[in-house]
């Protein structure tokens, strides 16, 4: 059976570092988003710069083209950022940048913040590093619910993270964060890479999983749809068959000529969605 309707893509700023956020919404707008996945990453939104009353600036400029932001997804990985953090001056500053975050959800108006768990060194066992996660992600899931705001975290690469590289330790550290106020995304490449399918996720993450990053890959990278192997048409059906119904985002920056002119890596990867949801099995 064909996959039967387009899924809920978000727009968002990840290959516009290099032009203004509001050629970011601009091109959203365009392109028929309703709902936004914002990267934290500076010049647009660096978390410990940013103000309240500039976030409330970037909302009316939101709001004004017909738009919502979804989640909030600060940048941790290139940035130093890391709540897993042997070092306590480094993990404290984490901690309060991601706190911060949750405030800047609130002042938007959107209802997710994304986190990943960070990582531990790599000369020592993991245990102290997993626990320094858990408590970090627990502190931070526990003050954003005060706000009304839902922490989702992400499982990462082996390059990114030595912690959580699949559904199935992700699921295992919700289980120890132990709070329902958080909740899973699901990366499709980092899927790819751990060997993974999108049924192995569901049986491990079930209707935890509250976002998708649909993107490309070799099966690594953060591509777009076409410049990879992975097999969008049958992402596309499995999400439908579990009921999946929330955002999906094209999280693009793993190649670098996304950021001369992101709006056509964006129209190709809707273009190859359209094309995966009127195609039948195997077209």
């Amino acid at each position: 059976m064909p996959t039967a309707r387009l899924p809920r893509l978000t727009g968002s700023n990840f290959a516009y570092q290099h032009l203004p956020f509001d050629t970011f919404l601009d091109d959203a707008a365009a392109l028929g988003r309703e709902e936004l996945e914002l990267w934290g990453i500076a010049p647009h939104l660096h978390v410990p710069q940013v103000s309240d009353a500039d976030v409330r600036g970037m909302r009316r400029r939101i709001e004004a083209r017909g738009l919502a932001a979804y989640c909030l997804t600060p940048e941790q990985v290139m940035y130093p950022v890391n709540l897993a953090s042997p070092v306590d001056w480094l993990r404290t500053q984490s901690i309060a940048m991601f706190r911060r975050a949750a405030e800047v959800c609130a002042e938007l108006g959107s209802g997710k913040l994304l986190l990943t768990p960070g990582r531990g060194r790599e000369d020592e066992p993991p245990g102290p590093a997993w626990r320094r996660s858990v408590d970090a992600i627990g502190d931070i899931a526990a003050y954003a619910d005060t706000l009304g705001v839902t922490c989702v975290l992400e499982a990462l690469q082996r390059v990114e993270s030595n912690l959580v590289n699949d559904s199935r330790t992700l699921a295992a550290m919700l289980d120890e964060i132990g709070t329902a106020r958080i909740g899973a995304v699901l990366d499709t490449a980092t899927m790819a890479v751990a060997g993974e399918s999108v049924d192995d996720a569901f049986a491990a993450l079930g209707d935890r999983i509250l976002h998708v990053h649909l993107i490309d890959g070799r099966p690594m990278g953060h591509l777009a749809w076409g410049d990879g192997e992975l097999p969008l048409s049958d992402y596309l059906r499995a999400f439908e068959r579990h009921g999946y119904d929330g955002c999906m985002t094209f999280e693009l920056f793993g190649d670098g000529t996304y950021a001369l002119d992101p709006r056509a890596a964006v129209e190709r990867c809707d273009a190859a969605v359209r094309r995966c949801s009127t195609a039948g099995p195997g077209e």
